[in-house]
């Protein structure tokens, strides 16, 4: 089960690009993986690079999990992580400050629940996604997280901060629209 993380160094060097996780065993044999815990929550540097292992570690926790990489939940959940990644990376950024995911599956609601903490609590994301112009760079996002999740927002941090939230079904069905 995963108890902590921690960025390596630690003290020693501000802002480093990946997270460590301290796992204690459970009860199970020596060798044998222990089951995973139902909650994931980890720091990343604010960074591109950061939010890119937010997501692979997010597909990583899905698959332990029993959503495989390929499966609509799986892609789904790293689209919504890597868009709120991206966000707190571009948008939320304070220098000195990581963000934080955490992933918590919900199998009665049928529901992982996606949230990205930044450190900067004034820029808030708009209610609703912005339209976009086709040809622009940037700006579509939200529309992908409106459009994967059943449903999203933001709330305050204390004393700092802000927490942008996603909630996707883990119903095949409902997690993408059809084509």
């Amino acid at each position: 089960m995963l108890t902590g993380t921690t960025t390596s160094g630690e003290g020693s060097r501000r802002g480093a690009e990946a997270p460590v996780a301290e796992a204690v065993a459970s009860d199970g044999e020596a060798g044998e993986r222990p089951a995973p815990a139902a909650r994931f929550s980890a720091l990343f540097a604010s960074t591109p690079r950061g939010a890119r292992l937010a997501r692979r570690l997010a597909v990583r926790r899905m698959e332990d999990w029993g959503y495989p990489p390929e499966s609509d939940v799986s892609c789904a959940v790293a689209l919504v992580v890597g868009e709120l990644a991206a966000n707190a990376v571009r948008h939320g950024r304070v220098p000195g400050r990581d963000f934080r995911l955490r992933l918590r599956l919900d199998e009665a609601a049928g529901l992982v629940r996606i949230e990205v903490t930044d450190a900067a609590g004034a820029k808030r994301p708009p209610a609703a996604p912005p339209p976009s112009c086709p040809e622009g760079e940037s700006g579509r996002g939200l529309l992908l997280v409106d459009v994967l999740a059943v449903r999203w927002g933001s709330a305050p941090r204390q004393p700092v901060g802000k927490t942008v939230w996603a909630e996707v079904s883990t119903e095949a069905a409902t997690a993408l629209p059809s084509p």
